[in-house]
């Protein structure tokens, strides 16, 4: 009788014995990721040792002649497994970058490249790195009797979308797990039909992605632009000059939508081309049904801050009032109406305006500036001070504040 080779039973035993051992690698290694990866939204994690029965006909397959090898157990490269699901394709070259720093890199795969348009199967990346060794258990006595490893031990990271991974899923249970491709030509499309959806919707989340990047990078220029003309206007503090640099221009989301008419009327406002972005809100306004209350409230409040940089202060709250109807709880739109009013020194019905806010939304350290300033115009000086400390609470720049702070020091030190 041949002793030289072990029984599967006792390379199961010995297989398994490293459950714990394993186990603990993995956490560690969750760990690292959980500290250092950092995508455009918060990735999940998923970890798996394989099943013995995997392990053994992939041995089988590959190393036949060594399996039952009395003095060590053979090292896969796919024993140690971490999916990092994302929610994004941008985020898949993201993680696998980060990844690289992190880890040293053993192989970097694209699986289901090979396939052609009309094979069903998924993309997804996987990186073997090497275990770092502060990620390995520390010496413990159960681990001590475990048998000797063959092969470098590395930890397969798969990189997917949600999308991705739920097609692996069920890819797996469907064909591989039971080693099944069907052959009938309806089921066959079917399948390829489903691959194709999964991945023109994980297309299409992309877009509407960047779509939402290009769309609040011009919104956040055009709300710092309307803040520096108030600031000119109201003449509170030093005079700010404009930029004239025009931010990156972006291209249209889908032309014709309101989507891509608003991306267009901000670019216009942004380039100070205020009559032409007027235009292009009043166009959307004219389109949008009655009930799209939400809409229109949105496209009222972009109109406006056009009629503001175009000092037409009267359209401008006509159409902040109307936004508000539309959507009592948009706390911005309140703020910039009390902004309006202040420039008109109607600071009584600003301070409304700026309450109404904060009723909303209590934690806007401007909010609490305008006010304060608003409550300086009428001498309420008490409650001016009590605006700037909120602000500053809040985290206002003391480049911002210090003007009024130094006026309110004057004021209560001629009435002590």
């Amino acid at each position: 009788m041949n002793n030289k080779y072990l029984s599967k039973t006792t390379i199961r035993e010995n297989y398994e014995a490293y459950g714990e051992y394993f186990a603990k690698i993995l956490q560690n290694i969750l760990l690292v990721l959980q500290d250092k990866i950092h995508l455009s939204a918060q990735p999940t994690y998923k970890w798996r040792i394989k099943r013995f029965e995997s392990y053994y006909k992939k041995v089988l397959k590959k190393e036949a002649g060594k399996i039952g090898n009395v003095n060590s157990l053979i090292c896969l490269t796919d024993m140690l497994g971490i999916r990092l699901i994302c929610a994004f394709l941008e985020d898949i070259n993201l993680a696998v970058s980060q990844i690289k720093e992190i880890f040293e890199i053993k192989e970097v795969e694209v699986k289901g490249t090979e396939k052609n348009f009309s094979e069903f199967g998924y993309e997804s990346i996987h990186v073997l790195v090497k275990i770092p060794e502060d990620c390995f258990p520390e010496k413990d006595e159960r681990f001590e009797s475990l048998m000797p490893l063959e092969g470098q031990l590395v930890c397969e990271i798969q990189i997917r979308t949600i999308l991705q991974d739920a097609w692996a899923e069920v890819e797996h249970e469907l064909i591989y797990k039971t080693e099944f491709s069907p052959f009938d030509a309806p089921l066959r499309r079917k399948l390829a039909a489903i691959n194709a959806s999964l991945s023109l919707a994980d297309i299409t989340f992309q877009e509407i992605r960047d779509y939402q990047k290009k769309l609040q990078k011009e919104v956040e220029e055009r709300r710092q632009s309307f803040y520096s003309i108030a600031d000119n206007l109201l003449d509170e503090r030093p005079k700010q000059k404009l930029s004239e640099e025009p931010i990156n221009r972006v291209s249209p989301f889908v032309q014709g939508t309101i989507d891509d008419l608003l991306l267009r009327a901000i670019e216009a406002h942004n380039q100070g081309n205020l009559e032409g972005a007027v235009q292009i809100y009043s166009r959307i306004i004219e389109s949008v049904p009655e009930s799209e209350k939400t809409v229109i409230s949105v496209i009222r409040k972009h109109r406006g801050m056009a009629y503001f940089s175009m000092n037409k202060f009267d359209d401008a709250l006509q159409d902040f009032n109307i936004s508000i109807e539309c959507d009592p709880k948009a706390f911005r739109t309140h703020y910039y109406k009390g902004i309006v009013l202040s420039i008109q020194k109607k600071y009584k019905e600003a301070i409304d305006s700026f309450t109404t806010s904060l009723e909303i939304n209590e934690f806007q350290a401007h909010t609490h500036f305008r006010r304060a300033l608003a409550y300086f115009e009428i001498n309420e000086y008490e409650n001016s001070m009590n605006d700037l400390d909120a602000a500053i609470k809040l985290g206002m720049k003391p480049e911002e504040y210090k003007f009024l702070q130094e006026k309110l020091v004057q004021k209560f030190g001629m009435n002590m």
